[in-house]
């Protein structure tokens, strides 16, 4: 069994501003900025840009909800995938940037650019806030030595 993942409080505070930040960014999906979030939507994502906005709202409210309840390796599990989410919509901020959009306040190609360097940012705190960071060396199976045989019939 692996041995469960020890978060310092560095941590647990990282990990509960994030689940914070996830769940009013998924309520701004669904309510107050759901136009701008719109705005970000890269053409080529198949579907109606409001029903990916909603989706992706409640799919962040989840994601906060889940860094904030989870322990253990289901925590880590979730800090992997909360980094995988914020790969899988990174293409919304390189959108936004290439095509000049103004949203969130960032309204000149250097503020859109330096929002660029950012979501490297939340995928480091996403796997540091959930020890996910950590997990490979937890995990890492003992070495076994198999003894050798001795003939013990005479």
């Amino acid at each position: 069994m692996p041995q469960q993942a020890h978060t310092t409080t560095l941590q647990n505070v990282a990990r509960g501003l994030l689940g914070s930040f996830m769940i009013v960014a998924g309520t701004g999906h669904l309510t107050f900025a759901r136009r701008e979030f719109q705005a970000q939507v890269p053409d080529f994502v198949p579907g109606d840009k409001d029903t990916t906005v909603l989706a992706s709202g409640v799919v962040e409210i989840g994601l906060g909800l889940a860094l904030l309840l989870l322990k253990g390796n289901d925590r880590r599990r979730m800090g992997i995938g909360l980094a995988a989410f914020y790969a899988a919509v990174f293409p919304g901020n390189v959108h936004q940037y290439t095509e000049r959009i103004s949203a969130f306040g960032l309204d000149t190609d250097a503020k859109r650019l330096a929002r660029l360097f950012f979501q490297p940012v939340l995928m480091g705190a996403a796997l540091y806030s959930t020890g996910a960071l950590n997990s490979r060396r937890l995990q890492k199976p003992a070495v076994h030595r198999a003894l050798p045989r001795t003939n013990t019939a005479s």
